[in-house]
This record gives structure tokens, C-alpha cells and sequence, in this order.
């Protein structure tokens, strides 16, 4: 295939930085100028979180380097987002394409045009390279319980590796994370973002039955809840604080039966609390924070982050500012792993970005879309508090899903020993996924 010389060139200096990333032998403390140069976002973020660690030659050498030979495994987190084509959307508008049509046009064009088009083909391929992630536990569904919803990403995912499988595939099972990891290709292992029900109501194995569907379908984990009440329990944002539902056990039984990690990052305290002393299996809450270093209703407090890690689970260390607190930039999302780790082990923390890299190409496209209609009522699921996102935090920019290699070099600043780095970056959620997997990953016996 013919590339056109923009792509060539992006393409050429980001195999370039892998190249110096991947470096072995004595390592030269020119590691940091050897650098290639990506494109000005990422470039930015890179200074920013520089700015935010401040560290030494010999600290960026060795984390750099761990980097580059870990498998890294995000808990929770997109692959880098497409621009959409500005000028097809403001045709739809002008044709009369509703609202709803509009919003479905632009998210599917921000997943999958990395596909079709060559220029978001090359913004895609160079932002996985800046971060050197093996694997995004991508979110492939949407919030809610629909089935014909929640199949709307993962159709578009699915699209997107069946496509690009020489670049990114998807992972069925651990083992094919590692795979990936040794043929130097990186991979998506897909979470549905809610349990679906059949909304029929006859029974309670009827009600589930589509869990063990979306299984065969390439899904691995599961929210019980998101912010609001569901059928399961309390979200985080419902002030009731109500817990799990006796429908909610049930749930939890068949995914621990099925082998889909059961996921409480959205869920309130006492939800997740009891989620976890109901599973059989490891849980996790993917990407949150540490309610003890910084108050938020997104982050979970002492005795939760206990009871998922007495049943052997994780707790996932997002990049969202506003949960985090503190100045809201690298050094506040180590304080929350540091959290974890120093109180409860290495072993049962791990990093979910709950972000993602955004094209380059993108405010340019919006600009040719043309504006919106105004405000818009908040959707069913957003119900957050006053004060609870949006906060303007100077050191978002050091949170750049990009700045993965420089997550590493924070741990190495933190004093962590090269093999608990290496359990933090990935091989943490990788044992949960193993433990959580059916004896026959196959699916005999769901």
C-alpha cells in the first residue's frame, strides 16, 4: 500500500522511537534526546509530564527501557479516536439527519475511520506507539443494559481489528495478550460497559441469558452499575447508597460462572462493597481512585478497595483530574497507586486511563460539521454532582494517554523495584483475567 508522504514520515519516526525505546545493552544517558519528535499534542503532553516528574537522566534511562519490554495492559481505557469527516456530517445536517442520526454518525466515524482513511490510519498507528501499550481493556459497549445498544461498539471494535489485525487484534483470551506482546503488536480485549438483559422478565436465567452471548461475543468485563440506579444496584452518584440488589447477586453468579470480570468503577460504595463479597471470582474497579487521598464519589474508600483485594482483585488507577485531586497531574495519580500498593501489595493495583488519544485532524473536522443546535438535556446515565467533573486542573496535560512510557518513569521515581513496576503496568490485570477465564477457555460449560 502506497502511503502518502505525511503518513510515511510519521510512521518512519515513530518506528524510530520504538526503535530507541527498545534499545538493549548499556543504556546512554542521550535516551531522552533520542526521542523522536511525533506531532505537537503529543510532543506537549510529553513536556508537560516531564514538567510534572522532573526526572533524573539515569531515571528516564530505566524507565524508558522497563517500558519498552513490559507488557502493559490498560485496565480500562479507548484506543485513540478518529477525527470525524466534517464535511459528510454537515451534508447529513443539511439533509435532514436527526439529532440522534448525527451523534451515531460522529461516534462511529471517531472509532472506525483509522480503517477507511489514510490520514487517520497514521494518527492512530502513532499515538499507540508514543504510549507502547500492549493491550486496551477497551470499552466496547455503552451504558445501559440494551442489547442492541450495547452491540453498537463492539460491532465497531470488531470492525476495526478484523480490519487492522497486523497492527492491533483482538485478544480473546490472556494468552493472546502475550502473543501480541511478543510479536511487538499491540491488541483490544473488550469490556461491555453493562450487563444486558433480555427485559423480558420471565425468569431470572431468561433475564441473563444474553451475558454468556456477549461472552461468546468477545466480552470480558462487565460494570454492575454506572452513576445511576439500575436493576443490579446503586451507582456512585445516587445518594441513596442502596447496595446490590438480590437481581444484582444473580448477575454477578453468572458472570463469575460465564468468566466476565466483574467491574465496580462505576458503582456506588455499598454496590461495590457487596459485589465483591458476593463474587466468586476476582473483581475489579478498572479505573477509579483512592476516596482516602482524594474525596470524590467516582473514587472508592478503604474498605472497599479491601474487599476486592481480599478476593484477589484489582483496583485500577484512572487519569481523570477531577478524581484524583491534588494539582491533578502525574504526581497525584502516583499518590493513588502508592496508596494501594504500600497498604494493601503491588499485586492489586494497576492503571485504567479512562482516556484516550484524540487525532490531531479533529478540531479541524468538528469546524467543517458545523455547530450544534445549544445546550441539550443531560443523558439518563451523566448524573453527576455539582463540582464533581470539569474542574480546570493546570496538570491534566501530564495525564495524556500518550504519556504511558512517563507513568513508568514515575514509578521508577517512587522507588518501586522493576518487577512490581511490571505487575503495575499490566501483569496484575492479566492474573485477574487469567483467574476469572472459564477452566475451558473454549466455552464448554457456558
Amino acid at each position: 500500500m502506497n502511503l502518502p508522504l505525511s503518513r510515511r514520515t510519521l510512521l518512519k519516526s515513530a518506528a524510530l522511537g520504538v526503535a530507541a525505546l527498545s534499545t538493549s545493552g548499556a543504556l546512554r544517558r542521550s535516551r531522552a534526546a533520542e526521542r523522536p519528535k511525533f506531532n505537537d499534542a503529543i510532543d506537549a503532553a510529553w513536556q508537560a509530564g516531564l514538567e510534572s516528574l522532573k526526572p533524573s537522566s539515569a531515571e528516564l534511562d530505566r524507565g524508558l527501557a522497563l517500558h519498552a519490554e513490559s507488557l502493559v495492559f490498560d485496565c480500562y481505557g479507548f484506543s485513540p479516536r478518529c477525527a470525524i469527516d466534517g464535511e459528510a456530517v454537515a451534508a447529513a445536517a443539511a439533509a435532514g439527519a436527526s439529532d440522534n442520526e448525527l451523534a451515531d454518525m460522529r461516534e462511529e466515524m471517531g472509532m472506525i475511520r483509522c480503517v477507511v482513511d489514510p490520514r487517520e490510519r497514521a494518527e492512530f498507528e502513532i499515538a499507540w506507539r508514543a504510549a507502547g501499550v500492549t493491550c486496551i481493556f477497551q470499552n466496547a459497549g455503552e451504558e445501559g443494559q440494551s442489547p442492541l445498544r450495547l452491540l453498537k461498539r463492539l460491532g465497531r471494535f470488531t470492525y476495526i481489528t478484523d480490519h487492522l489485525r497486523d497492527f492491533v487484534s483482538k485478544a480473546a483470551t490472556p494468552d493472546d495478550i502475550e502473543a501480541a506482546k511478543r510479536a511487538g503488536r499491540r491488541c483490544l480485549y473488550f469490556t461491555g460497559n453493562g450487563v444486558p438483559l433480555a427485559a423480558q422478565f420471565e425468569s431470572v436465567p431468561e433475564e441473563l441469558q444474553y451475558v454468556r452471548l456477549f461472552y461468546q461475543l468477545g466480552i470480558r468485563m462487565m460494570h454492575v452499575t454506572y452513576n445511576r440506579r439500575n436493576l443490579l444496584g446503586d451507582g456512585c452518584a445516587e445518594s441513596a447508597n442502596g447496595g446490590l440488589s438480590d437481581f444484582g447477586r444473580a448477575a454477578i453468579a453468572e458472570m463469575n460462572r460465564v468468566g466476565i470480570i466483574v467491574d465496580v468503577a462505576h458503582s456506588g460504595w455499598r454496590t461495590s462493597l457487596e459485589a465483591a463479597q458476593a463474587s466468586s471470582k476476582p473483581i475489579v474497579a478498572s479505573h477509579t481512585a483512592c476516596d482516602a487521598v482524594n474525596h470524590h464519589i467516582r473514587a472508592k474508600p478503604t474498605e472497599v478497595i479491601k474487599a476486592i483485594v481480599d478476593g484477589g482483585g484489582l483496583v485500577g488507577i484512572c487519569c481523570i483530574a477531577d478524581f484524583l485531586g491534588g494539582k491533578g497531574d502525574l504526581q497525584a495519580m502516583l499518590d493513588h497507586i502508592d496508596y494501594v500498593a504500600k497498604r494493601f501489595g503491588t499485586e492489586h493495583v494497576g492503571i485504567g486511563t479512562d482516556i484516550g488519544y484524540t487525532s490531531a485532524n479533529a478540531a479541524a473536522e468538528n469546524r467543517k460539521a458545523g455547530g450544534s443546535r445549544g445546550p441539550r438535556r443531560t443523558r439518563y446515565e451523566a448524573l453527576w454532582p455539582d463540582g464533581a467533573l470539569g474542574n480546570p486542573f493546570p496538570g491534566r496535560a501530564s495525564l495524556a494517554w500518550t504519556n504511558w512510557p512517563l507513568f513508568t518513569v514515575g514509578l521508577v521515581q517512587r522507588g518501586y523495584k522493576d518487577d512490581e513496576i511490571r505487575q503495575i503496568l499490566g501483569l496484575n490485570m492479566l492474573r485477574v483475567a487469567r483467574a476469572v477465564q472459564p477452566e475451558n477457555a473454549g466455552g464448554k460449560g457456558t
